[in-house]
C-alpha cells in the first residue's frame, strides 16, 4: 500500500481519516493524496418556468470554502513527515474518488453520521467498495483513529470477495495484535478456510478460525456478539458478497455492519 487515497472535508470525521492515513503512511511508506470532492451540478438550479441558472454567490461561497481547507490541510501536513498532496476534484464524492481510486492501493472514507437508532446513515463506503478495484477501508463517523496493533476480525464465508478483501488486508494486519478468522455456518463459497489460513501464515500472519453456529440467532446478530467479545481494531469483510439487490431488500452482513460497524472495515468486493 504505497498509494493512499483519502476523502477530504469539512466534517468532524476527517480528523480521524487524516490520523488514520497518517498511521498508515508511516508504517508502510506511503503516499497520502486528498481529495477535496467539489460537485458543480448542485449550484445549477431551475425555475418553476422550466429555466436553468447557475447559483453564483452559493458557488462563489463552496469554492472559497474549498480552497480554504486546502490550505489548512497543506499546513496541517506540512508538519508531518509522509509524503502528500492535497487536490480539488468537479463532481460528486463518489464520482470524484472512483476516478482518483484507479490508481490507488487503498482508500480512505467515513461511514455516515448514526440516527437516533444508532443506526449510520447512508454512506458512499458502500458504493465506492463496488466501483473501485482498490479496497476501501471506512472509518465509523465517531470513532478514533484505525490501530494498526489492535485485533483484527476477519469475516470468511469462503466467497471470492471474502478472498480478496483478506488478500487486500495483509499490510495492515502484518502488526496486529491477533488475527481472527470468524465463519458463522459453512462456507458459501468455494474457498475453504484452511486455505485462507495458509495464504495468511504465509506473509507470517498467523491466525485463528473460529467457526460459529448460528441457533436461532442470524448471522448479523453472532456477528455483533463476537465482535463486543473480541473488540477488534479492524474487521476485514467482503463487500455483497450476495446481490447488492437482495441484501437491499432483505438485510445481510454487508448491509448490516455499514449501518451498525463497531469498528472501521476494510471492504472489498
Amino acid at each position: 500500500m504505497r498509494n493512499l487515497l483519502i476523502h477530504a472535508d469539512a466534517s468532524p470525521a476527517m480528523a480521524a481519516r487524516t490520523e488514520t492515513a497518517l498511521a498508515i503512511g508511516r508504517r508502510l511508506g506511503a503516499h497520502l493524496s486528498f481529495l477535496i470532492c467539489s460537485p458543480f451540478q448542485q449550484f445549477i438550479a431551475s425555475d418553476p418556468f422550466g429555466g436553468m441558472y447557475l447559483a453564483r454567490e452559493q458557488l462563489a461561497k463552496a469554492q472559497l470554502a474549498d480552497a480554504e481547507l486546502e490550505t489548512r490541510l497543506a499546513a496541517q501536513l506540512a508538519r508531518e513527515d509522509v509524503p502528500w498532496d492535497v487536490a480539488i476534484a468537479d463532481g460528486d464524492a463518489l464520482a470524484a474518488l472512483s476516478l482518483a481510486a484507479t490508481l490507488a492501493d487503498l482508500a480512505i472514507v467515513s461511514l455516515g453520521p448514526r440516527d437516533r437508532r444508532g443506526l449510520a446513515q447512508p454512506t458512499l463506503a458502500g458504493d465506492l467498495a463496488m466501483t473501485v478495484p482498490a479496497p476501501v477501508l471506512a472509518l465509523p463517523a465517531e470513532s478514533q483513529p484505525l490501530d494498526l496493533d489492535a485485533p483484527v476480525m476477519i469475516l470468511w464465508n469462503g466467497s471470492p470477495q471474502a478472498a480478496h478483501a483478506l488478500r487486500a488486508a495483509g499490510p495492515l494486519m502484518a502488526g496486529a495484535g491477533s488475527v481472527t478468522m470468524v465463519q458463522v455456518g459453512p462456507d458459501e463459497g468455494r474457498v475453504p478456510a484452511e486455505d485462507a489460513l495458509c495464504y495468511l501464515s504465509r506473509h507470517g500472519i498467523h491466525a485463528e478460525l473460529r467457526r460459529l453456529d448460528c441457533g436461532a440467532l442470524t448471522p448479523e446478530e453472532i456477528l455483533e456478539r463476537t465482535a463486543k467479545e473480541m473488540a477488534p481494531g479492524l474487521i476485514v469483510m467482503g463487500a455483497y458478497g450476495r446481490p447488492r439487490l437482495r441484501e437491499t431488500l432483505f438485510g445481510g452482513v454487508t448491509r448490516y455492519l455499514l449501518e451498525a460497524a463497531p469498528a472501521p472495515l476494510l471492504l472489498a468486493h
